[in-house]
């Protein structure tokens, strides 16, 4: 390598390096030089093909980076997951994640994945119709594609999905014979749960084709038909009357611009005397979604504050009964998706190609990472409407059929 050309690549790398802050990361260009923290040892080390694509990281450092993974012109040496926990801790407090650019980046971005009806219906296309065959890879047995509830550590995935959707029962306190409208109802298996455990009856909406056809076929299968109805259509055009609202991982897909619409509908839907469960992905603070999975993985996906969540409540004068905070629980869900996902990855390979499976692989594995340091988090809010009854007096209640947790002091350990 030319003299002038080493001095160049060094230069870039070093301006990498800043911003990612004080990560324990050792960057390389492949055949070249490579800078490192003094004095710590690096978690990972990133090898970067060439100076094109350092350069590129230096202009756009997120959306370069994952593009670069995805394309194997940037291979990281070392855990993935401890490499990203690294950087995205580093980054929170570093000015280089609010550049300008990024932030007219994210307004474009905005423009181009509005959540209308059309929009939504475009962006909801690319990320859940891929394909049920690639999803049955990975997920559970019942295909939930949201945060699972570990009562204990050792709970297999599919133990901890049941449990999570008892645990939003027992929050509504559903009761035999009432109605609930469910939100964006993925492969439908929530909305089976209510009708088959809890004898609701229940009407589901979603735009996936795919996601619909299979719930329709899994109530058939079920002889649940009479009671769950799978409708495709958008939350947006829910008319009826209920006396439970329900949305499990639907809120990141509408957007803040948005919000006031979901606010109509809730009301249009439950009145004053219905109750109500928001379950999403979260942020501590309002911040701009990665732009990279906006592009490659979730266009339209925004994730929300609590207090920007609550604008959807506040104008209606609901009551929140109650916030749980599922962070890590989410993070022991992707545990478990991402290690399915690296056990099917050959068969995801010959399904789609590799530049597939490296961008979903980094997807996985940043949500992982993002979960674990608190970047992003997993709320689930209960509101009532101000003429409905309390729902409980105490929250025993939502443990009543939790199983006990003999691993108690070892899943301490584990949170700390």
């Amino acid at each position: 390598m030319p003299l002038i050309s080493r001095w160049t690549d060094q230069w870039l790398l070093s301006q990498v390096q800043k911003g990612i802050g004080v990560a324990p990361v050792r960057l390389a260009v492949k055949g070249g030089p490579s800078v490192a923290r003094a004095g710590v040892a690096p978690v990972a080390t990133v090898v970067i093909q060439d100076s094109k694509t350092l350069r590129k990281l230096v202009q756009d450092p997120e959306v370069n980076f994952g593009d670069a993974y995805t394309d194997g012109r940037v291979e990281v040496e070392g855990d993935l997951v401890r490499f990203l926990e690294v950087v995205y801790e580093a980054m929170e407090s570093s000015a280089a994640s609010g550049r300008w650019y990024s932030r007219l980046a994210s307004q474009w971005l905005d423009f181009w994945q509005d959540n209308t009806l059309r929009g939504s219906r475009n962006n909801i296309h690319r990320h859940y119709d891929l394909g049920n065959d690639f999803y049955k890879l990975w997920l559970d047995d019942r295909m939930l594609y949201t945060c699972a509830y570990f009562p204990t550590p050792s709970s297999s995935l599919e133990e901890a999905q049941v449990a999570k959707m008892d645990h939003v029962c027992r929050k509504l306190r559903l009761q035999t014979g009432e109605t609930v409208v469910e939100a964006g109802c993925g492969w439908g298996a929530f909305a089976l749960h209510m009708a088959r455990e809890y004898g609701v009856k229940v009407k589901a909406f979603n735009v996936s084709h795919e996601q619909i056809v299979f719930a329709r076929e899994r109530a058939r299968d079920e002889g649940l038909s009479q009671q769950v109805e799978f409708i495709e259509d958008d939350y947006r055009n829910i008319s009826g009357k209920f006396d439970v609202f329900a949305s499990v991982g639907m809120l990141e897909h509408v957007g803040v611009h948005h919000y006031e619409e979901l606010s109509r509908i809730i009301h249009r839907s439950i009145g004053d005397s219905g109750r109500g469960l928001l379950h999403f992905i979260g942020k501590n603070y309002p911040s701009m979604f990665s732009r990279w999975i906006r592009k490659q993985i979730f266009p339209g996906a925004y994730t929300p504050s609590l207090k920007e969540a609550l604008t959807i409540l506040e104008p209606l004068n609901y009551s929140v009964n109650d916030v749980e905070n599922l962070r890590l629980h989410y993070a022991k869900t992707l545990e478990h998706w991402l290690e399915r996902f690296e056990r099917t990855k050959h068969q995801i390979a010959a399904m789609y190609d590799v530049r597939f499976v490296r961008a979903w692989r980094l997807y996985l594995a940043g949500s992982l990472a993002a979960f674990r340091c608190g970047n992003l988090q997993l709320f689930q809010v209960l509101f009532t409407g101000s003429r409905c009854q309390p729902i409980f007096w105490t929250r025993d209640p939502l443990y009543a059929g939790a199983k006990p947790a003999p691993e108690k002091a070892k899943w301490m350990h584990a949170m700390s």
